[in-house]
């Protein structure tokens, strides 16, 4: 599984042409399933994600997590973040995890997090035609793998 984290002002997710989530301050994490992966992982990032300590303290050092910044999520589903691109120019995506198998774990994660960070999570459409805006914060921006646990 992999996830991009970027801190944000805002961010927002749109589908045909109207706003479907947003959030103020917090992370915009895109999220990438893979056929192996397993409830492991999933507690694995959003553990790690929940306590991510990355926001700014009263000395603008990144020492605070989302909780202390009353901070949101909006998690996106993108399976592109498992494109292999080893051969040719045409990315392969045979190692993201099937629609069968990756909406669950996608619903999991989204529960797994609020569970665990105690912070609104709202989410995308998975599969759907989506439009990301987002202020990046910072830029702060950070990929994450729970199989490399990077």
């Amino acid at each position: 599984m992999r996830a991009v984290l970027q801190r944000v002002s805002k961010a927002s997710v749109s589908i045909e042409g109207a706003v479907h989530n947003e959030i103020a301050n917090g992370f915009l994490v895109l999220l990438g399933i893979e056929a192996e992966d397993t409830a492991e992982d999933i507690d694995y990032l959003c553990q790690k994600i929940s306590q991510m300590r990355v926001f700014s303290d009263t000395e603008g050092k990144m020492n605070l997590d989302i909780r202390q910044t009353n901070g949101a999520f909006l998690v996106v589903s993108q399976f592109t973040l498992h494109a292999s691109t080893k051969k040719g120019n045409r990315p392969s995506f045979i190692k993201a995890a099937r629609p069968e198998q990756a909406i669950p774990q996608y619903e999991q994660f989204l529960s797994t997090l609020a569970e665990q960070s105690s912070v609104p999570v709202k989410s995308g459409v998975f599969g759907a035609d989506m439009q990301i805006a987002l202020v990046n914060d910072g830029p702060v921006t950070i990929l994450m793998d729970s199989k490399n646990k990077e």
